[in-house]
């Protein structure tokens, strides 16, 4: 869906979920401001039982200029609803009557939307979202500050203190923004109450570990999301603890978060392994979150099984069956079992490459962005970067494209989920990857030795000791004909368009 297509109407109602939190206020103020600039009178509400009563959404409201209204008892029937930070329908957002019915969020899809809808769970916040629709609408939010310093704190506090952020969408809204920080630091001293920070020192005294593993979980009453991950960096400091999980349980949504010290196991991955079917999650290596869908849990329920114990329940068995689950290799110190490898040579396949002095000087440091996470490199005369087939890249020499590749000459044109950008790091600017790439051809010929996963492993490789790469069972585990400790893993979707059989 389009900003513009929302323009047709008039009676314009803006509703985010009850209780709305930061991201909430952010996403409906974006669009609420969208509306002014283009000519069209917004109202912008939340119902529920409760006013917003917790210090830094006041002081947000307040010191920003968010024109949202408490209307527990709405009676009107909008020509257009647009709901945020939510979907129509669900249990969190109280139901308003309209003619026509629009929704914007980032959550997991819930139930059927209407045509008018642009829901992306990927993204780590609903305010995310508004400022790209704006952006791609040509309207710049960067100039207004408040607006700005509101789409930053809803990313803020929807991802911990940005220590989840994963998405490269998120890290460009936050690279772009022009952010009144004096304000930003006040709502963030005054995000936890009195009453919050009991609840926090419930949780940690009642902790449960769980020394084979040396993991603790903790369960909170249900707070503001935020807290867990108070809880869960204070944990993290107990000697004998590698991993957290900490979380609350309320009738609306599951919300966890978890915390790694140890290169085994990375939090994003075990976030998104305990939410996998019934929710989302992701983050980074070391921190990260997720949410959890309480009727996409009614299927696991045991007879008269209350939500809370479900919960516990699911959780537990879910992080035992992680810990069980994998194998982990350490490449430098292995070689593959040659029972059951075959050899594969490379097929001629087209890619993308951008020659690094075309996009900045020599000696910049650049920033590489893509949906893996960002990479920073020199930018010297030899060096390239490879665009692959899911938009992944990564540098090469001059001396190993030429060997490896060759050139067709031809602008390089591919669609992807997030094309890859590189930002100079000392003037900020961007480019995308994807205007300055040429088409070049694999030359074939490079053998490897590979066969099919059939169970989960964590591979670290000769080249990377401290970051390890997941396969999964119907993967591939290879290594090179010419050197047995060249180690990784091809994905089941790309193995044979890669390789051939020799």
């Amino acid at each position: 869906m389009k900003l513009e297509e929302l323009l047709i109407y008039d009676d314009i109602v803006i509703q985010c979920h009850d209780n709305p939190d930061a991201d909430a206020l952010a996403s409906g103020y974006a669009l609420w401001w969208y509306f002014k600039m283009k000519g069209k009178i917004a109202n912008f509400i939340y119902r529920g039982r409760n006013p917003v009563t917790k210090s830094n959404l006041r002081i947000m409201m307040e010191e920003l200029d968010i024109p949202v209204s408490y209307e527990p008892q709405f009676m009107g029937m909008p020509e257009l609803l647009v709901t945020v930070d939510c979907q129509y329908g669900q249990k969190n957002v109280t139901r308003t009557d309209a003619e026509h019915i629009a929704v914007i969020d980032h959550h997991q899809i819930m139930g059927e939307l209407p045509p008018l809808s642009e829901v992306r769970p990927r993204v780590g916040s609903c305010s995310t979202i508004l400022w790209d629709m704006i952006r791609e609408d040509g309207v710049s939010v960067d100039d207004n500050q408040k607006l700005s310093t509101a789409l930053y704190y809803g990313l803020f506090t929807d991802t911990n203190r940005l220590s989840e952020v994963s998405y490269p969408l998120d890290r460009d809204m936050i690279d772009s923004l022009i952010v009144n920080r004096s304000v930003v630091t006040e709502m963030v001293n005054s995000n936890i109450s009195l009453e919050e920070l009991t609840i926090a020192g419930h949780a940690i005294t009642g902790y449960e570990y769980h020394q084979k593993n040396r993991y603790v979980i903790l369960r909170t009453e249900p707070c503001d999301p935020n807290i867990l991950g108070v809880i869960s960096d204070f944990v993290m400091e107990t000697a004998g603890i590698d991993v957290s999980l900490a979380y609350f349980v309320s009738p609306f949504e599951i919300k966890l978060s978890v915390r790694s010290c140890v290169k085994e196991v990375h939090a994003d991955e075990l976030a998104a392994f305990l939410t996998d079917g019934i929710g989302g999650g992701g983050g980074h290596r070391l921190k990260a979150g997720g949410t959890i869908r309480p009727e996409r849990m009614d299927e696991f329920a045991l007879p008269g099984e209350d939500p809370y114990r479900l919960a516990d329940r699911i959780l537990l068995e879910r992080i035992e069956e992680y810990y069980d689950l994998y194998e982990v290799i350490y490449a430098k110190d292995t070689t593959l079992d040659p029972e059951g490898l075959t050899l594969y040579e490379k097929r001629e396949q087209e890619l993308g490459c951008a020659k690094l002095t075309d996009l900045f000087p020599t000696g910049s440091r650049v920033e590489v962005r893509t949906l893996e996470g960002d990479v920073e490199v020199i930018v010297k005369e030899n060096l390239y970067i490879m665009i692959g087939v899911e938009g992944e890249v990564y540098p090469i020499t001059d001396e190993k494209l030429k060997k490896s590749y060759r050139m067709t000459g031809k602008p390089y044109s591919r669609t992807f989920d997030y094309d890859p950008s590189l930002k100079n790091a000392l003037t900020g600017e961007r480019k995308n990857v994807m205007d300055f790439a040429k088409g070049v051809v694999s030359s074939g010929g490079s053998r490897i030795l590979a066969k099919q996963l059939n169970r989960y492993v964590k591979l670290f490789t000769a080249w990377d000791v401290e970051k390890y790469y997941s396969g999964n069972p119907g993967d591939y585990i290879a290594c090179r004909e010419d050197d047995p400790h060249d180690i990784y893993i091809i994905r089941n979707r790309l193995f044979d368009t890669l390789y051939k059989k020799v």
